[in-house]
């Protein structure tokens, strides 16, 4: 298998990039004339969802049942087959992908029951291996006797090629480690963290979920992906889950700085800083769009860091854009335009809505999803104000969220035309839009509420994943608990609320 990996990388490496975004630009030309000819335009708004997890031992199979369990495991690849899921960076990782639907009543529901549906027979069969599949941000217990900086760091060199040795056989990632623009090495950079590796593996340590929202009419794209823009640092502040690292992987200072120091949500520095470079900043806030044919160019413009060579010539009307495709694989933007489908009727352009990690429940990852269409829905619908909103505003919104979580200092343009601060006014005019829309879908008003419920219990509360964490941590270390047992211990307590709340309850049942 290393052998064939090998020679799969070495393949991507012989590309020749100039040729690549000669035929990325030319798919370019084809994607802007489908456009300009309505092929990408649809009747109704479509709704689907990325969802990504990690596997930890539920001590089923341990020998000594005194031994803690929820460590980090690697999933078989045949499980993975067995389930349904797909493989996603590490070994350790699973992703389902929902079928897309209408966005409307029946359409949110089939997209919740599809996600019950799935991962409660995934996790009747994985937890006959012993494992458990977790929703969640960031792991930070790794597997048993490995460390967390062995586990990401590990690898192994064949036929001068760089694998590593705990990554899924994603050619592509393994591939960026090993091209002429990849850095030397891949760093982490986070308060009181300190990790190289020579692969891009640390990125494994986060997972998320990803919304998707398909537009009606493709020349509108634009328009709603500026409001999304704007909706991320609020959703982003309501949705952060990743305060923490694996302890390893702390720099020698004291516990209550890093705890002090801490972003509510890590993931965003960590994808950011292990996969950009100073040539290539391929992870990153995007700016406003001022039309269809600029999202076709942005792709295409992007640094190119790994020409992957297009096998054969397929029969999906998206293969006629083949290359553009593959070059819009690692063009990662927090909010990001996707234009692909099976067929011309099937042919879709939407929003991949990024910034968001895994959260506590399916009940409050639908909550996410629905209210992100509801307001994709609402906004453009409504003419809100908030689309005048410098973008400087909205980027420094997002990664003050980022950092600070629901605590951070948000600016909002409510429905009046008025600037404000107000953390209550901020989410009234945010949720009541995201009901808006999706009653304007064809949801009652009850299933609209109770879809953005849980997010409005979290700012009743004042309360979100990340500051769960945050609280459980710093009473065990007042208790006089050391950061290595704190932060796992944290980690367990999560494990196990979830493991009864996760597919039939919601973070609020935490609190």
């Amino acid at each position: 298998m290393t052998h064939d990996l090998a020679t799969s990388v070495q393949s991507v490496l012989d590309v020749d990039a100039d040729a690549f975004r000669d035929r990325a630009q030319a798919d370019a030309e084809v994607v802007k004339s489908e456009l300009a000819d309505g092929t990408f335009d649809n009747h109704q708004s479509i709704v689907g969802l990325e969802y990504e997890f990690y596997a930890v031992d539920d001590g089923r199979w341990r020998a000594n049942r005194e031994d803690e369990e929820d460590d980090l495991m690697r999933v078989p690849r045949r499980l993975l087959e067995l389930i349904g899921f797909e493989k996603e960076l590490g070994l350790h990782n699973a992703e389902m992908t929902t079928s897309p639907q209408p966005l409307n009543g029946e359409g949110l529901r089939a997209q919740e029951s599809e996600v019950r549906a799935r991962l409660r027979a995934a996790l009747d069969c994985t937890s006959t291996e012993g494992m458990r599949l977790v929703s969640d941000g960031m792991w930070t217990i790794p597997p048993a006797g490995e460390t967390a900086r062995q586990y990401l760091t590990d690898s192994i060199e064949a036929e001068g090629v760089r694998i590593a040795t705990n990554m899924s056989d994603a050619v592509r990632y393994h591939a960026m480690a090993n091209g002429p623009n990849a850095p030397t090495p891949f760093e982490l950079d986070a308060p009181n963290v300190t990790l190289s590796a020579d692969t891009v593996m640390p990125e494994s340590l986060i997972t998320s979920i990803q919304p998707h929202y398909q537009v009606s009419h493709a020349a509108d794209l634009p328009q709603y992906f500026n409001y999304a823009l704007r909706v991320a640092g609020p959703l982003l502040a309501l949705g952060v889950n990743s305060p923490f690292f694996p302890p390893d992987l702390y720099d020698d200072v004291p516990a209550d700085r890093i705890l002090a120091d801490s972003w509510a949500e890590h993931r965003i520095s960590v994808f950011e800083s292990v996969l950009n470079s100073e040539g290539a900043q391929k992870v990153r806030f995007p700016s406003d769009l001022a039309t269809i044919e600029d999202a076709v160019e942005r792709v295409v413009e992007d640094a190119t860091v790994v020409p992957m060579p297009v096998e054969g010539c397929g029969n999906r009307f998206d293969d006629d854009f083949a290359t553009l495709r593959l070059k819009h694989g690692t063009y990662w933007r927090w909010v990001r335009p996707v234009f692909g489908g099976e067929s011309r009727s099937s042919a879709n352009a939407r929003i991949e809505f990024r910034p968001l990690p895994a959260q506590p429940t399916v009940r409050d990852t639908i909550a996410m999803q629905a209210t992100f269409a509801g307001l994709m829905e609402s906004l453009p619908q409504r003419r809100h104000p908030v689309i005048g909103q410098d973008w400087t505003v909205a980027r420094e919104n997002f990664y003050g969220a980022a950092r600070d979580g629901f605590d951070c200092d948000l600016r909002w343009i409510t429905n009046d035309g008025h600037e404000t601060t107000d953390r209550e006014e901020l989410y009234e005019d945010l949720f009541s839009h995201a009901v808006d829309g999706l009653r304007s879908a064809g949801c009652t008003t009850e299933q609209a509420e109770r879809y953005v419920s849980p997010l409005r219990a979290r700012v009743e509360h004042e309360r979100t994943p990340a500051e769960w964490k945050r609280r459980r941590v710093r009473q065990a270390l007042e208790g006089g608990a050391a950061l290595e047992e704190a932060i796992p211990a944290m980690q367990r307590t999560y494990v196990d609320q979830q493991s009864t709340t996760l597919l039939d309850g919601s973070f609020a049942d935490w609190l």
